[in-house]
């Protein structure tokens, strides 16, 4: 199991790069969230003020 986490001799280079791209993936995960729950509140503020409708024409 030592060998394995040593890598190689690597461990030092691996390890990092693991933990980087965690991170990575945790702040994309994060603001990804962030911007859906944004959206969704604006698609519900749109959606409380109701239709618009375009004057100028007959009805």
């Amino acid at each position: 199991m030592s060998e394995f986490l040593a890598m190689g001799g690597y461990a030092a280079f691996v390890w990092p790069s693991y933990a980087v791209a965690v991170g990575a993936l945790v702040v994309l995960a994060t603001v990804s969230l962030r911007q859906w729950r944004a959206a969704k509140a604006e698609v519900a503020r749109l959606e409380a003020l109701g239709p618009r409708r375009r004057g100028g024409g007959s009805a």
